[in-house]
């Protein structure tokens, strides 16, 4: 189960108390006491796993360490360890008592959400000509402490978009581990389905009917996730009566609910190419490169065509990462 939504407390560290203490060597006195160390402060960190909100299900509390105390010899306590939460790239970090909202949208990107407190000084640094024995010291201070509600808006690499019952999810369970159900007829996919190939967040959405952007059939809720994904995998069925009438309805459904969907990058795949003869192939894929000159014909039984839809991948992941898979 994917969670989307959940609600904790974060705790920042206090800072450690200073001490007052002396010197207790001969011929050296005066005040040596340090000052505490530095309270742990909360990171969230972007991650690829879409199921990194799941640890927060139960737990509903998370506290970061104190600083030490202060000691002598003018030895000031350690600093406490950050604490460094992991949530999912596109998760939105609303603060409930501040209302300031803000979002994860790189993988490997941290925020500071919670500061630790500062540590408390030491006597040693009250010390003066006229205070030669000084009593005073800090408490370290408080660590941040907020309510913290995470909502995951998918933030997917690529859309998987098309009619019904044209092959996304088997595709998907292809290049992942996603497990999405798959059958013969339409509607298979009744929620998105998510899967990771390496650095690449995919999603398979519920498939289009015309008229879906006026909310009938599904695809309502494809049209709401497919406005954050960055690149569109569109399919069509080899089998198909009439590709270039199904090219059209996904595109005017797409450019019916919001334009800027029809200015996103866009790859044509010709799905369940085995079906059809190769000469029939031919023909269907010129027709669409009339449409879309990124056009490839494709299919799930051959391992060639998973290479290819592979390299399409790789090279995403090399622009978006600068590094190799």
């Amino acid at each position: 189960m994917l969670i989307d939504e959940v609600k904790i407390r974060v705790i920042a560290g206090d800072g450690g108390q200073g001490a007052v203490l002396f010197n207790k060597n001969m011929m050296s006195l005066g005040p040596t006491g340090g000052s505490g160390g530095q309270g742990g402060s909360i990171y969230i960190e972007g991650t690829s796993d879409l199921s990194a909100l799941n640890k927060f299900r139960f737990k509903k509390e998370f506290k970061a360490e104190k600083g030490q105390d202060g000691r002598s010899q003018f030895h000031d306590g350690q600093n406490a360890k950050d604490l460094v939460l992991s949530i999912p790239v596109g998760t939105v970090i609303h603060k409930l008592e501040t209302a300031q909202d803000s979002e994860i949208t790189k993988i490997g990107e941290r925020l500071l959400i919670a500061q630790g407190g500062k540590g408390g000084r030491g006597n040693f640094h009250f010390r003066s000509s006229t205070n030669t024995t000084p009593r005073q010291f800090e408490y370290g201070g408080l660590g941040e402490s907020f309510e913290i509600r995470f909502e995951l808006k998918l933030i997917a690499d690529v859309g998987f978009v098309g009619l019904p019952n044209v092959g996304k999810s088997s595709l998907l369970n292809e290049l992942t581990n996603a497990q999405s159900k798959v059958a013969n007829y339409p509607f298979t996919t009744l929620e998105p389905n998510l899967g990771v190939h390496f650095d690449l967040i995919l999603a398979d959405i519920p498939g289009l009917i015309e008229g879906a952007s006026g909310g009938k059939g599904l695809g309502i809720k494809f049209l709401r996730h497919v406005e954050r994904t960055k690149i569109l995998f569109h399919f069509i069925s080899a089998d198909s009566a009439d590709q270039v009438a199904d090219y059209k309805t996904v595109r005017n459904e797409l450019g019916a609910y919001n334009k800027t969907l029809l200015e996103k990058p866009e790859y044509l795949f010709i799905s369940k190419k085995d079906l059809v003869s190769s000469k029939a192939i031919s023909e269907i894929a010129e027709k669409l490169k009339e449409l879309n000159k990124n056009v490839l014909p494709i299919s799930i039984l051959e391992d060639e065509s998973i290479e290819l839809v592979k390299k399409i991948l790789n090279k995403l992941i090399l622009e978006k990462t600068k590094k190799k898979p």
